[in-house]
């Protein structure tokens, strides 16, 4: 996990003001969300970087959707509105901006385009709210 404050994410944040810094900080949660979920998680014999641990855009995508719904709730929308974030290519621009500053790695084949469209927003991050019916 990032540290309380991260300079490198200030820098990226001045660079691209687009995004908000909790944006990174989100995505950062939102990756190892989904590798844990994958079992692709960071152990001593398997470290930063090892090609086992990679997580595609559409897999990071799915985590990051169920990490907001998770951490926010019907908010979830909100909150990514606030932080820039108005659609899934806007998560590939904060990804691609942490991979230029090293704070993230990418295979030889990950692309931008790989975020480009992949879900719309207010459909995919629509809570489903359940009534207990017994009451």
């Amino acid at each position: 996990m990032m540290a309380n404050f991260d300079p490198k994410l200030t820098e990226i944040v001045a660079r691209d003001p687009r995004y908000a810094y909790e944006a990174y900080e989100f995505i950062d949660r939102a990756l190892q969300y989904t590798q844990k979920r994958l079992g692709r998680e960071r152990t001593a014999e398997v470290p930063v970087g090892h090609p086992r641990l990679h997580v595609s855009g559409r897999e990071l995508l799915e985590g990051a959707r169920q990490l907001a719904l998770i951490e926010f709730g019907m908010m979830a929308r909100v909150v990514l509105r606030m932080w820039g974030i108005e659609r899934t290519d806007d998560f590939g621009n904060i990804v691609f901006n942490l991979v230029e500053a090293g704070l993230m790695s990418k295979s030889d084949n990950d692309r931008p385009d790989d975020f480009r469209s992949v879900f719309n927003f207010d459909e995919g991050l629509a809570y489903d709210i359940q009534f207990d019916e017994a009451r």
